[in-house]
């Protein structure tokens, strides 16, 4: 039978816009996994979605209109179960095939499972026709949506209830042009569906067969049922309006297919608000824009705000002035509240707003904001200090006193993604310097994946300040991440430490700021600095993976605990160089031979030898000798190297080892019986591992 393109529609009422795109995509992708698990699809079958704001749907291209029949084999029980010692079918056997629905006599095949001779039925299992097929795939696409809040409706019975994203209304599945029987959600399916609310030519729409619906939708519902092609064309309609305004709109991501799955067919409007809101910071006024209206901002070529913005309008009047009139009377009251806010915070300074932390709670177990701000303080100071001295421990301790008081304001209470860029712009209102300004709005930083590090010394002591306070006060009350879950965002702060050390390459070792953050700290707080250490070292290794490196690169370097992360990237570097030398093989396995030989000599009577200077004078071998003399010529030249920066230098000149290192172990026993000879090889072993591991543990490169 001929295979035919396959839809599949639920028409509902409006979706919620922030999850469409995720369920159109995961009812396409489910729905078409599960006719072709049954073999009612193949591989080479292609998924196209629809998701509109009232409809989530699919189309499935070459689906069987039966699966084809497939071989099976059912595994029964041992022949000695199965059969007497005559041969016959004991109970158990006809038990099993009644359960399968075979006969008692059908013909059994005998089979080595590898432990005994067992009984096996062959048989064919016939093909399940696409409506059965169908059913299953829709109801579990259904039941396997990611919905992000059930609603229970009742049905149109009256008594029977049904538990989906929104209430449903009707059901399309279309097999070519016939109507596949199936039902969902208490429908029945059919070929009708519905258009625009108010600007269909035809309602409702009848499908005239699968591959015409969404040129139907469009033609005479008004409907672009593709949530990409709609997008597409939204972004189109975007960009073209503003360029008539010689602007550029906003770049959001997220807001767009937001407002994509608002409108069912988009129409873009210019809009403009009174020139007098620009005096309010930008910022504040391109976020009630964005996140109360979905408006689109225009800025100008310096990324200035200006006074146009974008709407997007699910309707397309002859004459779209009521409209725009309507979309700017509506954004006038919330620039005019953001201008409230912001007038009325600039009446007190930032300082005088301080006090009141003390009666913000940060935490059950780690007391108020204000206490969380002294902590901040003090490690702030301590690592301004360490990066400037005074005089930038002094403007870090500033920062940290003020970085926290915008929680306090008018504004940030009402957007609270705005703290730290309100505080700059109250802070240098008040007088402050700008470094002060900066570090108050940058001590966040990195917020996310890819975002800026602080601009300045100042605002790069104050948010490892409070990262490190972070991590500190929460390891120490038990509250660590578990899973997938990490409401604190640890690992995001952790991972912002590690970018600040390594990007900025900060003189600053891991284990001295860990421990600095746990002395701002009461004595009775619990003492978690090893875990606090190794949750960082493994965001770190998780990063540098992430950036290409492989694991042996990673491991050679992280094995070290490199106290300054900065050093990092350049080991890396070096390691990578000195792998792809035809000597590296060699020598790391010769060093990671060394590495066991002088571990199985701890605790021992030779434990002390590791730390001896060698004694020229019991080096009665010449592949010994040679040896000693090769580290007295290359080990200085390394050590010379990996002082001044020469990191790929330093692990090259340790080539020259290759050749007496070999010979060393073709030729001398390092265990000898002589008590005195054993110990002095194993301090020549030792200088020789110091020797080769200042760089990476280069025995971690041996697979």
């Amino acid at each position: 039978m001929t295979a035919k393109n396959l839809l599949v529609e639920l028409f509902v009422e409006e979706l919620p816009p922030k999850a469409l795109k995720k369920l159109g995509e995961a009812f396409g992708h489910e729905l078409a996994a599960g006719l072709k698990s049954q073999g009612l699809a193949s591989d080479t079958s292609v998924l196209t979605v629809f998701a509109t704001p009232r409809r989530l749907g699919a189309h499935v291209s070459h689906v069987r209109p039966v699966a084809a029949d497939k071989a099976v084999s059912h595994k029964l029980m041992p022949v000695a179960v199965g059969l007497d010692a005559q041969g016959r079918p004991t109970a158990a056997l006809a038990k099993k095939l009644a359960a399968l629905g075979a006969p008692a006599d059908a013909p059994l095949a005998r089979r080595t499972d590898g432990k005994a001779e067992v009984l096996f039925l062959d048989a064919t299992q016939p093909g399940a026709p696409l409506a059965t097929g169908l059913q299953k795939a829709l109801d579990d696409a259904i039941a396997k949506l990611p919905i992000p809040k059930v609603m229970q409706y009742q049905l149109a019975d009256g008594w029977s209830s049904v538990h989906f994203v929104r209430p449903a209304h009707g059901l399309v599945a279309l097999h070519g042009a016939e109507v596949v029987p199936v039902r969902a959600l208490g429908l029945e399916a059919g070929r009708a569906t519905r258009g625009h609310r108010f600007e269909a030519r035809m309602d409702p729409v009848v499908v005239q067969d699968a591959d015409h619906y969404a040129r139907q939708l469009e033609e005479q519902g008004a409907v672009v049922a593709s949530f990409e092609h709609r997008r597409a064309e939204l972004l189109r309609q975007l960009h073209a309006a503003a360029a008539a305004e010689r602007l550029t709109p906003i770049d959001d991501e997220a807001l767009l297919d937001e407002v994509t799955a608002l409108v069912e067919r988009p129409n873009v409007l210019v809009c403009r608000f009174e020139e007098e809101f620009l005096a309010v910071p930008q910022e504040c006024l391109i976020l009630t824009m964005k996140a109360n209206q979905k408006y689109f901002p225009l800025l100008d070529a310096q990324q200035r705000l200006t006074n146009r913005f974008l709407v997007v309008s699910n309707i397309r009047p002859d004459d779209a002035s009521r409209v725009v009139q309507g979309n700017e009377r509506v954004v006038r009251p919330r620039l005019a509240d953001a201008k409230f806010f912001f007038d009325q915070d600039r009446k007190k300074t930032l300082a005088s707003r301080v006090p009141g932390l003390a009666k913000v709670v940060y935490h059950g177990k780690l007391g108020t904001q204000g206490e969380r701000v002294e902590r901040v303080r003090t490690l702030a100071r301590a690592i301004g200090e360490r990066l400037g001295g005074l005089a930038l421990a002094d403007l870090a301790d500033e920062a940290a006193t003020l970085a926290k008081a915008d929680l306090l304001t008018d504004m940030v209470g009402e957007f609270p993604e705005l703290q730290g860029t309100m505080g700059a712009y109250y802070a240098r209102h008040d007088g402050h310097l700008d470094a002060i300004a900066e570090a108050i709005e940058d001590h966040y930083k990195p917020r996310f994946a890819g975002d800026a590090l602080p601009r300045g010394e100042v605002g790069l002591a104050v948010a490892l300040a409070d990262k490190l306070e972070t991590l500190a006060g929460l390891f120490g009350i038990g509250q660590l991440p578990s899973g997938d879950k990490d409401p604190f965002a640890l690992r995001r702060h952790a991972l912002g430490v590690i970018r600040m050390l390594v990007e900025r390459d900060l003189p600053l070792a891991l284990t001295d700021l860990v421990a600095t953050a746990f002395r701002a700290f009461p004595a009775t707080h619990g003492q978690a600095q090893a875990e606090v250490q190794l949750f960082i070292v493994e965001r770190l290794v998780g990063a540098l993976r992430e950036q290409g490196y492989s694991a042996q690169e990673v491991d050679a370097v992280v094995a070290l605990r490199p106290e300054r992360f900065g050093e990092i990237p350049k080991r890396l570097a070096a390691v990578r160089a000195f792998a792809a030398m035809p000597e590296s093989a060699s020598l790391a396995a010769a060093n990671k031979r060394v590495g066991n030989i002088l571990r199985k000599s701890e605790g021992g009577d030779d434990a002390a030898a590791a730390a001896e200077p060698v004694d020229e004078a019991r080096l009665v071998e010449p592949a010994e000798r040679a040896l000693f003399a090769a580290l007295r010529e290359v080990a200085p030249r390394a050590e010379r190297a990996f002082d001044s920066g020469d990191l790929a230098g330093s692990l090259r000149e340790l080539a020259a080892l290759k050749a007496p290192v070999d010979s060393f172990f073709d030729a001398v026993m390092v265990n000898a019986d002589d008590a005195a000879l054993r110990r002095n090889r194993l301090a020549l072993l030792a200088m020789l591992h110091r020797a080769m591991n200042r760089v990476a543990d280069l025995s971690r490169l041996v697979t």
